[in-house]
């Protein structure tokens, strides 16, 4: 790693800044609640978390360019010369936070070239922390615990699959998904990052996204399970990638990086 990139703990302490700023939006009564050009939901916190994190990496960084979802889009023109850059998502799961359902996250990666370099999740409202450098291994901490390593879970003989799937953006397509397994298996449903946390932590076998998502969306959660050694890739097996013309994502699986026995794809 290059000597003029932060170390990793510097990350996790700006998403937990960030984290804080939304949890003084998450217990007003107002969310300052505002709706973009694509009419998805834009709250208070998001903005607050955006400037927050970009005022932080800015200083600590000022060589590194950062792009935010709730920043000014940057042409591909000029982000195909970046050497690296910083890709966030302030608040991943906004639905959910206008829910009051606590699945929301804060979302930071370091991109070099089209690979990930560093992904740091935060869950403010269920003080949940996870992140990873390449090369370095997976970790996870919570307000009373200390960091401790994570591992994507096997499937033994005869263990139902444990799935996890979008609780906001259920789509006709996971159906058909979970109706061409050939297996017994238990499908979860969960807001933002977490989905892609929980196949790193080992809480489920496979996360299929069969919807579209953005590359902020998934890159630090990505990092992570990579790190904790799952797999993303596109439904035809090769990597999930980043800074394209396009960053909206193709359709992908995060798993334990096994072959998981009785996946048919549709």
């Amino acid at each position: 790693m290059s000597s003029d990139i932060p170390e990793l703990e510097e990350i996790v302490t700006i998403a937990k800044e960030a984290g804080n700023a939304i949890m003084r939006v998450y217990e007003r009564e107002d969310f300052g609640e505002t709706e973009k050009a694509d009419h998805s939901p834009l709250t208070q916190a998001d903005m607050d978390a955006n400037r927050i994190i970009i005022e932080r990496l800015t200083a600590l960084t000022p060589d590194i360019p950062a792009l935010s979802e709730e920043s000014k889009s940057v042409p591909y023109e000029v982000r195909s010369k970046w050497d690296r850059y910083w890709l966030i998502d302030p608040l991943d799961g906004t639905k959910e936070f206008i829910r009051r359902n606590g699945e929301f996250t804060v979302n930071i990666a370091l991109i070099e070239g089209q690979n990930l370099v560093m992904g740091v999740v935060h869950a403010p409202a269920i003080n949940l922390t996870v992140y990873a450098e390449k090369g370095g291994g997976a970790f996870q901490e919570t307000m009373n615990s200390e960091p401790m390593s994570i591992k994507v879970r096997d499937r033994k003989e005869g263990e139902k699959l444990i799935v996890v799937a979008s609780r906001s953006h259920r789509t006709p397509e996971i159906d058909q998904f979970l109706e061409n397994l050939n297996s017994p298996y238990d499908c979860i449903s969960v807001g933002s990052s977490l989905k892609l946390i929980m196949v790193a932590n080992g809480s489920a076998h496979i996360y299929p996204r069969l919807g579209p998502t953005m590359e902020w969306d998934t890159a630090a959660a990505h990092c992570v399970v990579e790190s904790a050694g799952g797999k993303v890739t596109k439904l035809d097996g090769s990597d999930l990638t980043y800074n394209k013309p396009d960053m909206l994502n193709p359709f992908f699986l995060a798993t334990n990086g096994q072959s998981v026995a009785g996946v048919q794809l549709i």
